[in-house]
């Protein structure tokens, strides 16, 4: 009678066993939520967001994964064609746009902007605006200033061109 004791008791604790362990394992579910951003590589110091599993790129970054300098879409050669504000007589022109010798990769270099600077105007690139900041390029009495917004594989310019501060004149242009 004690072996049947034994057995059962035996038969029991392994019943038991095998229900406590087909229950927490096919019963329960992982609380850890997953992290959408695990299989993402991000470049050059962009983060991957986890709320939308996209990277977001540092500044004169772009691409999925943030690995294309911005400013290179805006380097080439440009076919220009600008008009200073109530005119309607273009100003056609080439202007030569390459990146910046610093280690500022928003950074670029303008040959020949409006035809009428000689040396390099410094521009920065954000995405697909392209900002020159008051500036001198040929160190002399004019300055320049102004944004262009590539879009379509053209860039449309708005600037002005100051004269020691007394003659302020307004440009419209279109580079492609």
């Amino acid at each position: 009678m004690k072996s049947f004791k034994l057995i059962a008791l035996s038969a029991a604790v392994a019943i038991g066993g095998f229900i406590a362990i087909t229950y927490s394992s096919c019963g329960k579910k992982d609380s850890t939520p997953a992290n959408p951003c695990k299989d993402i590589v991000c470049q050059n110091g962009g983060t991957c967001d986890s709320a939308t599993a996209t990277c977001m790129c540092s500044t004169g970054y772009e691409g999925a994964h943030c690995e294309t300098i911005s400013r290179t879409k805006f380097v080439k050669s440009w076919t220009a064609s600008d008009l200073v504000a109530g005119s309607s007589t273009p100003i056609p022109y080439t202007a030569t746009i390459v990146a910046g010798t610093t280690s500022d990769v928003t950074l670029v270099s303008i040959g020949n902007f409006s035809d009428f600077f000689v040396n390099a105007t410094i521009a920065t690139i954000n995405g697909s605006t392209i900002t020159i900041a008051t500036q001198k390029p040929d160190g002399g009495k004019y300055s320049v200033s102004g944004t262009g917004t590539l879009a379509n594989s053209k860039i449309t310019w708005t600037y002005t061109i100051d004269s020691a501060g007394v003659t302020h004149q307004n440009y419209t242009g279109t580079w492609q």
